[in-house]
C-alpha cells in the first residue's frame, strides 16, 4: 500500500475552514485550525468525477496536508529571520534520518524512520503545535492530537488510513528502534536551531538548561553519540549565557519526559 523505495539500513469543502492560530498561556501562535468541523481544502475546487475515486481520496488528503506549511513552530530558522513551520521541520527530520542513521545504537530501517517523521506532525494541521516547554498546552495535547488523527487520516482510503495511523501510533509509542531514532532526530533538530540562534527557545521565560537537558535526554534512547553531541551544545550554551543556568542532568535511566 506504500512503496518502500527509501528503505535502507543503518546503525547497530468549497468553503474551506480558515486556518486559525492557537496558543497556550505563553501567547504563542502555534498554527493549526479549529478541528470541530474541518472542511477539506480540496472541496474549494473538487477534483473531476472522471478521476478514479481512490485516487481522488488520496489527492484530497495530499491537498489537506498543504495546511502543514502554515503551522508555525517556536524554533527559529538558521537561514532566515523567521520561525520554522511544521512542513520544514518534517523535511529536515527526514534528511537527518538519512544522514545520521550510522549513529543509531540499534539496527534501523532508514526508509521506515523517514516514513515515521514525515507522518508524525500531520495531526498538528488540526491540533496545532505544542511547544516543548508549554506545560499548559501539553495538558490536553494527547486528546487534541488523537481527535485530529481520526479526522485527518479518514480522508484516505481505509487501508492507507490504517497504515498512516499505525505509523503515527508507532512514533508516539517510541517502542521500536525506528521510532526511538525518529524521536531522537525530532528532539535534536530544534536543539541545533537553538544553537545557531544563540539561545532560541532556550530563552523562553522559566526554561533552564536543566530542563533542556532533561527533555532532550530522550535522544540517548536511540543514540549515545547524538546525545553526547546534543548535551555538549546545551552545556556550552549555558556556559556562554544563552540559556539560564541549571545543574547538568544525570544520564537517562528510563524514558525521559516527552
Amino acid at each position: 500500500m506504500f512503496g518502500r523505495s527509501l528503505a535502507g539500513r543503518g546503525g547497530a469543502g468549497r468553503n474551506p475552514e480558515r486556518v486559525l492560530p492557537r496558543g497556550g498561556e505563553t501567547g504563542c501562535d502555534t498554527g493549526g485550525m479549529d478541528p470541530s468541523s474541518p472542511v477539506p481544502l480540496a472541496e474549494a475546487n473538487p477534483f473531476p468525477d472522471a478521476i478514479d475515486p481512490r485516487l481522488r481520496r488520496q489527492l484530497t488528503f495530499l491537498i489537506e496536508a498543504d495546511r502543514l506549511k502554515t503551522v508555525l513552530r517556536q524554533s527559529p530558522l538558521a537561514a532566515a529571520d523567521r520561525r520554522e513551520n511544521d512542513a520544514e521541520h518534517s523535511w529536515h527530520l527526514a534528511l537527518m534520518a538519512l544522514v545520521l542513521a550510522e549513529h543509531a545504537d540499534e539496527e534501523i530501517d532508514v526508509g521506515h524512520v523517514i516514513a515515521l517523521v514525515v507522518v508524525h506532525d500531520l495531526v498538528e494541521i488540526y491540533a496545532g503545535d505544542t511547544p516543548l516547554y508549554d506545560v499548559a498546552m501539553a495538558a490536553d495535547q494527547q486528546e487534541r492530537e488523537t481527535a485530529a488523527a481520526q479526522m485527518l487520516f479518514a480522508l484516505l482510503p481505509a487501508d492507507q488510513a490504517a497504515a498512516v495511523r499505525a505509523l503515527w501510533d508507532e512514533f508516539e509509542a517510541e517502542k521500536t528502534p525506528d521510532a526511538r531514532f525518529a524521536k531522537a532526530v525530532d528532539r535534536l533538530e530544534p536543539l541545533l536551531l537553538n544553537w545557531m540562534a544563540r539561545g532560541g527557545t532556550w530563552r523562553t521565560p522559566g526554561v533552564t538548561a536543566d530542563e533542556s537537558r532533561a527533555r532532550k535526554a530522550v535522544i540517548a534512547n536511540a543514540s549515545v553519540s547524538l546525545w553526547r553531541a546534543g548535551k555538549e551544545l546545551i552545556d556550552e550554551s549555558e556556559r556562554r549565557g544563552w540559556s539560564r543556568p541549571g545543574r547538568p542532568a544525570a544520564p537517562p535511566s528510563g524514558r525521559p519526559p516527552r
